[in-house]
C-alpha cells in the first residue's frame, strides 16, 4: 500500500465531487488502477465504481526579478479521478 500521497482539495475539484461524486487524489507515478480503487476502498470504507487517471509532465518556469533570471521545474505528477458508489461520499476534513 502507500500509492496514495494526498487527496486533491481544489476549486475545480470540489465542484467535480459536488455534482458527480468523483474524488481526486494524487498518486505515485507506478500505481495502477486496479491498487489505487483497492487502497481507497481500506482507507475510506466506500465503494469505488471507476479510477481515471492521468499523468502530467513537469514544466519549465521562469521568474524574472532584480537579481536576475531565475529557472526551475514544477514536479511531475500522477493524478486519479475516483468515482464512488451512488450515495457513498468521502470526508476529508473529519481529522481536523
Amino acid at each position: 500500500m502507500g500509492y496514495i500521497i494526498k487527496p486533491l482539495v481544489t476549486e475545480k475539484m470540489t465542484n467535480i465531487t459536488e455534482k458527480q461524486n468523483k474524488f481526486g487524489f494524487i498518486v505515485r507515478p507506478e500505481a495502477n488502477k486496479i491498487e489505487i480503487k483497492q487502497e481507497v476502498e481500506a482507507l475510506y470504507n466506500v465503494t469505488v465504481v471507476a479510477v481515471n487517471t492521468s499523468n502530467y509532465a513537469g514544466k519549465n518556469k521562469t521568474r524574472y526579478t532584480k537579481s536576475g533570471l531565475l529557472r526551475g521545474r514544477t514536479n511531475a505528477f500522477k493524478k486519479a479521478i475516483v468515482t464512488l458508489k451512488e450515495g457513498e461520499t468521502i470526508d476529508f476534513y473529519s481529522n481536523i
